[in-house]
């Protein structure tokens, strides 16, 4: 999959190399359970490419993978779960599918939006907006956002799946 030579020295690789030959051990293995921290560092664009749909291809039922990582842009397509973390508390942990549920995620020049929005932070295109999904909007799930949203106002982001 990584495309690496079998008889490969492991000493005499680079840091995205290395990491490659680490992911391919541990998913060889073929464990039930997999932890994963930063995977996609030192990766270059097309290893995190390969590293997202292998991912993707040995998601099943009876394997978990839980990966902690800050490159959230590198994984939030592969996702099917959130937990985040800050200083020992769960400030949320949600499936995706709920997150999008409840919430809407934009990039937006709309001054309505904006003003309405649950939680706003600029962006290169605009202001990254979260609002209350009312309408069943189907949006995709913005992390760098979200987890701004959970440190900024953990109680605002908990009040959003409770009682629904």
């Amino acid at each position: 999959t990584f495309d690496l030579d079998p008889d490969l020295n492991l000493g005499a690789l680079s840091m995205g190399q290395k990491k490659k030959a680490y992911m391919c051990f541990a998913l060889a293995c073929n464990t039930s359970l997999l932890l994963m921290d930063e995977p996609t560092n030192g990766l270059d664009i097309p290893g995190k490419s390969t590293f997202r749909r292998f991912i993707a291809s040995e998601m099943t039922d009876e394997r978990t993978v839980i990966i902690s990582t800050h490159q959230v842009r590198d994984i939030d397509k592969i996702l099917d779960h959130v937990v985040i973390i800050d200083n020992h508390s769960v400030l949320l942990n949600q499936p995706v599918m709920e997150i999008v549920k409840h919430l809407s995620f934009y990039t937006t020049n709309d001054r309505e939006k904006i003003e309405q929005a649950l939680y706003r932070l600029p962006a290169l295109e605009g202001t990254s907006v979260i609002l209350p999904n009312l309408d069943e909007d189907d949006t995709e799930i913005n992390l760098e956002t979200l987890f701004d949203f959970a440190i900024t106002n953990p109680e605002e982001i908990n009040r959003q799946f409770k009682n629904r």
